[in-house]
């Protein structure tokens, strides 16, 4: 397996931060449509508008990764947004985990590790 340097590891989380905050951001947009009409003047919202920034930039820095990571590695990183996601939305949108969830985050993890190892 080819060795990762810590700037390719940090890269690869804060891709995967950064697509979860998007999904957290793509949330609360979403809470202030009630409409089709509520939709299109949603399209200007603050929250939807910073979650395609948020999304724009873990994109980019997604492709500037995969110059250097194999995707066979980087590719299951993403899976880590099924992890994280959910976590940040019990802390930020104070919604709740069922222990299935917990369950489902802990095959994830293990299969994240199998496949990098």
């Amino acid at each position: 397996m080819k060795q990762l340097g810590a700037l390719q590891w940090l890269a690869l989380m804060l891709v995967v931060l950064g697509l979860s905050v998007g999904q957290i951001l793509f949330k609360l947009a979403a809470g202030q449509i009630s409409g089709l009409r509520s939709a299109l003047q949603s399209a200007l919202s603050g929250w939807l508008l910073l979650a395609l920034a948020v999304y724009g930039l873990a994109t980019v820095l997604w492709v500037h990764t995969l110059r250097s990571v194999p995707l066979r590695i980087a590719y299951p990183f993403v899976a880590l947004a099924y992890v994280v996601v959910p976590l940040l939305g019990w802390m930020w949108l104070h919604e709740p985990i069922a222990a299935r969830t917990l369950v489902g985050a802990a095959i994830i993890l293990l299969g994240v590790w199998v496949s990098v190892a």
